[in-house]
């Protein structure tokens, strides 16, 4: 791998760097995007169920939020029980656009990594295409230096490909499953204060 790295020349560190914060990305979302975390099961019977024993209070909404993004939102929710429906309504929407906005964190990242990835490759075979053209001289080509031009050129490319493939495929995963959890969460949402203002229609 050394050996690779060496022959690839500088430009490969640059590659290197973004692979490594990619992947960090990737294991970060990977861990914090499980359904169980965003939208536990049973939370919206049991917040249900705590509205009509009427037993709300500071801390049981403090609990709430911090159980998880879902929880923030209901928790919202809770805060404006007894005001008008419009009233609640617009909270949890405002609860519901800082939840996506953490959701989504990070990935915009991972999407630039994706996209810049084959560009710094392809600045890689560019140096390595100088270094080519630059070990031609009177006498004919430096052996050595075209090989190791040809080596810069072709491994950057390939390590710039080989990075963007899965950061796009991982990038394009979160996004929809972020989108699914916005959609849940609404869903659930929604379904809460109906319940409480059910008699106002």
């Amino acid at each position: 791998m050394l050996a690779i790295i060496q022959a690839a020349g500088w430009p490969i560190w640059l590659l290197l760097t973004a692979s490594m914060i990619a992947l960090s990305l990737i294991i970060e979302r990977l861990l914090y995007l499980r359904r169980s975390r965003i939208l536990p099961p049973n939370l919206l019977n049991e917040v249900v169920r705590v509205y009509h024993n009427g037993k709300i209070d500071e801390s049981v909404i403090g609990t709430l939020e911090k159980n998880s993004p879902l929880g923030r939102v209901l928790a919202a929710g809770l805060h404006n029980v007894n005001a008008p429906r419009d009233v609640m309504k617009e909270s949890i929407e405002e609860a519901g656009r800082g939840t996506a906005h953490d959701l989504e964190r990070f990935l915009t990242t991972l999407g630039t990594i994706a996209t810049l990835a084959p560009l710094m490759g392809l600045f890689g075979t560019v140096v390595g295409m100088i270094e080519i053209f630059g070990a031609q001289n009177a006498t004919g080509a430096n052996p050595a230096q075209l090989a190791h031009g040809i080596s810069v050129a072709l491994y950057n490319t390939g390590f710039g490909l080989a990075i963007a493939m899965p950061a796009l495929v991982f990038y394009r995963h979160f996004r929809a499953l972020v989108d699914s959890f916005i959609i849940d969460m609404e869903q659930q949402a929604v379904k809460f204060v109906d319940l409480v203002h059910g008699n106002r229609y």
